[in-house]
């Protein structure tokens, strides 16, 4: 019998790369194309989210996440869970890994991705939009993607945004939103919105949107205009559109319709912009990601204990 591996999040992180991670979730979409549960359970803010992904050739991965938003105030995680690895062959317990460190990697992972696919390759400057535990991923994951970068956050709570900036040396805080967006070359959005905070009349030719915060059928981070003026792509067309209230709601609305969604993961080579182009991103993050992070995390742990 496998006697399934544990691996922390610290000792994981040691060992995982972002470059190295893109490299994988990349591959992952050259295999079959995974079978994908996921289930929602809501009391009034909180969420349940359970997702399972199988993709064969690569394993099984089972994740539970529980997201209450509440949890600030009581100075705990707003999101907590636990992901179980399987065997592809065997079905065996391969590992239990660090929700966190899965979380974490896999959404700025996903966006890292999708910003080495569409942004300019001469981006050099990255606005976060949003101060809490995403935002300081993504600026570890954009750093390592575009090291000439500087990058700027903002926040609704400009102290957050302070904070962050000390915690990540070099950073700067941005004051006016508008005016940040309009002088960003990336704009990543990590927030708890409901409601857009990125207006399309802030764009510029050029830029990539990159959206990451809206997981409900009732939350948005960019208004119709946005979407409108952008080349829009997602991670996953089966885990987003009908899921999602950042496309779900226009698509239902009729403001835009299934055919401006130009492609995901799964078609990445025809996934291109020209330079003028605004291309925007959905990061929605679904659990054949989480398999692929899981599996990459797992490989990356047992190569270093070789």
């Amino acid at each position: 019998m496998t006697v399934p591996v544990f691996i922390p999040f610290e000792a994981g992180e040691a060992v995982l790369d972002w470059i190295g991670l893109t490299d994988a979730l990349r591959a992952g979409h050259d295999l079959p194309k995974a079978e994908i549960a996921d289930t929602f359970l809501y009391r009034g803010d909180d969420t349940l989210l359970t997702r399972s992904a199988w993709i064969d050739g690569l394993g099984i991965a089972v994740k539970a996440a529980t997201i209450v938003p509440g949890n600030d105030s009581r100075g705990l995680p707003g999101i907590n869970g636990a992901v179980n690895l399987f065997d592809d062959a065997t079905g065996q317990l391969a590992a239990v890994i660090d929700f966190h460190l899965v979380t974490k990697w896999k959404t700025a992972g996903d966006s890292l991705l999708g910003a080495l696919t569409l942004a300019r390759p001469d981006s050099r400057r990255i606005l976060i939009v949003g101060a809490g535990t995403v935002a300081g991923s993504l600026i570890e994951a954009y750093r390592a993607g575009f090291p000439e970068a500087e990058v700027t956050v903002w926040n609704r709570t400009a102290a957050k945004a302070h904070d962050l900036a000390v915690a990540y040396p070099g950073t700067t805080v941005a004051e006016d939103l508008a005016a940040a967006v309009a002088e960003a070359d990336i704009v990543s959005c990590a927030t708890m919105s409901k409601s857009p905070v990125i207006q399309g009349d802030w764009l510029r030719p050029g830029q990539h949107l990159d959206l990451i915060g809206a997981y409900r059928p009732d939350m948005r981070e960019a208004d119709d205009t946005a979407l409108r003026r952008a080349r829009v792509f997602v991670d996953s067309i089966d885990t987003t559109l009908g899921h999602i209230g950042e496309l779900k709601i226009p698509l239902e609305a009729g403001t835009i319709d299934r055919d401006h969604v130009l492609g995901d993961f799964y078609g990445i080579d025809a996934m291109r912009r020209d330079a003028e182009d605004i291309t925007l991103f959905k990061n929605g993050g679904g659990a054949h990601l989480d398999l692929m992070t899981s599996r990459y995390i797992l490989d990356r742990w047992q190569q270093a204990k070789a």
